[in-house]
C-alpha cells in the first residue's frame, strides 16, 4: 500500500531529484582550486597570468559540471579529472619555472660586494664546470663575458646592469655576435631567476662565446652609424 507521504510498506522511497549530485565536485574544485592558487603562479606577470586562469576556471567548471551530469562512475570520473588539473599545474609550473625573486629587472648581474676581473670569473666557471656545477658555471662565464668588454671599454662599467641590458649595449659594437650575447643573457637569466638547470652543451656554447669576442674586432661609432644611416 501506498500512502500520501510516498512510503510503500513502511519503506521510505528515494526519488531521483533528492541525489545531492552537486555534492561530488565540490572537494574536487577545491583541490584543484588550492593547487593553482599557490603564490609560485603569480609572481611572474600577475596580469597575464591572472587572465589565462580565468579563462582557465571557466574551462575547468564546465568539465566539472559534465562530470557531474553525464561521466559515468561519479566521482571516479571527478578523481580523474582533478588528476588531470593538477597535471596542468605541474606543466605551467615548469614552463613559468620557480619564482627565485619578485624584483628581477632590478638584479645586476654581478654581486654587490667585491670586484672580480675577467680572468677571475673565468677561473671560477672553469672550477664550477669541473665540478659539473652546470648553473654556476654559466653565470660565471657570463659575468666573464660581460667584464671582458667593460676591460675593453666596449662597456662602460655600470652597477645594477642586467644581463640582458649588458647584451644589448654590446650587440651595438659586435652585431655580428648580438644575437649569440642575447642568446647567452637568457640563458644566464634562466639559471638565476627562471629557476632552470643548464648543462654542459649550454655552458660550452657560452665558453666558445667568449673565446670568440676575445677577438672580435668591433665596430667604430662612425662606422656603426655609416652601417645603419
Amino acid at each position: 500500500m501506498s500512502g500520501a507521504g510516498g512510503t510503500t510498506a513502511g519503506r521510505h522511497v528515494i526519488r531521483a531529484d533528492d541525489i545531492p549530485v552537486d555534492a561530488p565536485r565540490v572537494p574536487a574544485r577545491e583541490a584543484a582550486e588550492h593547487e593553482l592558487s599557490k603564490p609560485m603562479y603569480h609572481e611572474n606577470d600577475p596580469n597575464l597570468l591572472q587572465r589565462g586562469l580565468d579563462r582557465f576556471w571557466d574551462w575547468v567548471g564546465g568539465l566539472f559540471d559534465a562530470a557531474a551530469d553525464n561521466a559515468p562512475g561519479g566521482p571516479v570520473g571527478l578523481a580523474v579529472l582533478v588528476l588531470a588539473v593538477i597535471g596542468l599545474a605541474v606543466a605551467l609550473w615548469w614552463r613559468l619555472g620557480t619564482p627565485q625573486r619578485s624584483t628581477r629587472a632590478t638584479d645586476g648581474l654581478f654581486e654587490s660586494v667585491g670586484t672580480r676581473s675577467a680572468d677571475q670569473h673565468r677561473t671560477a666557471a672553469e672550477t664550477h664546470a669541473a665540478a659539473l656545477r652546470w648553473n654556476e658555471a654559466v653565470q660565471e662565464r657570463m659575468r666573464a663575458v660581460v667584464r671582458s668588454l667593460e676591460e675593453r671599454a666596449l662597456l662602460d662599467p655600470r652597477p645594477g646592469r642586467t644581463a640582458d641590458e649588458a647584451a644589448a649595449e654590446a650587440g651595438r659594437p659586435l652585431p655580428e655576435h648580438a644575437a649569440r650575447l642575447r642568446a647567452a643573457a637568457r640563458a644566464f637569466d634562466d639559471v638565476t631567476y627562471g629557476g632552470r638547470t643548464a648543462d654542459q652543451r649550454t655552458y660550452l656554447t657560452l665558453r666558445t662565446l667568449d673565446l670568440e669576442l676575445g677577438t672580435a674586432k668591433p665596430l667604430l661609432s662612425g662606422t656603426a652609424r655609416g652601417a645603419t644611416g
